[in-house]
């Protein structure tokens, strides 16, 4: 029986580029999310593909990694060309909440568990090669790394590695970007917060992590600060550092050796 109420689906017949796109109401949003789907040519509904969940940042939605990045046509060549397997990219918005929600509960909304729950469940119900034993894998950029790399911790037991890029590592530098009172993005507990303190508190269901960030991003100190700390407690990741700033640019280049990351835990 369908999970959700409502779940509208793009006609194959005027879709390009092997994109889809998904509307679907949840009592987490309150309302209805998008979400843009690569699907590789030739996917048959008994195939079981892995799935990776792409982020964006604030401002974006459901379009900005295929239409700022390129992300799906990248994927589409390396598939080709034996880089990588097949796999599904989902790119969902964070709900569409103020600049960006940082995909975190705020005022009523689940924007957290619309990514962990929601869009899983969603493509299960109408993409071929998604179904419950498709391994599931996270990253994002900015925003979508700290969402990532925190939703990914802590639903441990339901992604098999995570990523991020240029990745806010606590909330506070929400304000570097977003105009909303940092008040309202306010969590309970530490744990929801600091990507940090979220491997520390679900250290023992942790996946593989894997997180980079530019060399002249604003953002590198703090992604430098993860990386000790990790390192201090002996938290096994890979860290990466490149040329560049907080940019679509830096992430197009980057984002397949996440990729390559998730493909070598299949």
């Amino acid at each position: 029986m369908p999970r959700f109420k409502t779940l509208e689906i793009s006609n194959p017949s005027f879709e390009s580029n092997n994109l889809r796109f998904i509307t679907v109401k949840t009592p987490n949003l309150k309302g209805r999310g998008d979400i843009c789907v690569y699907v590789p040519p030739g996917t048959v509904s008994t195939d079981t593909l892995p799935v990776v969940i792409l982020l964006h940042g604030v401002y974006g939605s459901a379009w900005s990694w295929p239409y700022s990045s390129g992300v799906h046509l990248k994927t589409q060549e390396l598939i080709e060309s034996g880089e990588l397997p097949p796999m599904i990219i989902a790119m969902p918005s964070d709900g569409m909440w103020g600049d960006g929600s940082a995909f975190l509960p705020i005022d009523g909304y689940n924007f957290e568990k619309w990514i962990a729950e929601d869009v899983p469940d969603a493509l299960a119900e109408c993409i071929k090669g998604v179904n419950k034993h498709s391994p599931l894998f996270i990253s994002g950029m900015s925003m979508g790394g700290f969402g990532a790399l925190r939703i990914g911790a802590k639903y441990g037991n339901k992604f098999r590695a995570i990523s991020g890029h240029s990745s806010i590592t606590s909330l506070p530098q929400i304000k570097f970007f977003a105009a909303e009172s940092l008040k309202r993005y306010a969590q309970d507990n530490i744990k929801d917060e600091d990507v940090f303190e979220t491997f520390l508190h679900y250290r023992k269901q942790l996946p593989p992590v894997r997180f980079d960030c530019g060399t002249s991003d604003l953002l590198i100190n703090y992604n430098r600060s993860l990386h000790k700390k990790m390192d201090k407690e002996g938290m096994l990741h890979l860290y990466e550092e490149h040329p560049g700033g907080h940019e679509w640019t830096y992430w197009a280049r980057h984002i397949t050796q996440s990729l390559k990351f998730f493909a070598s835990y299949l």
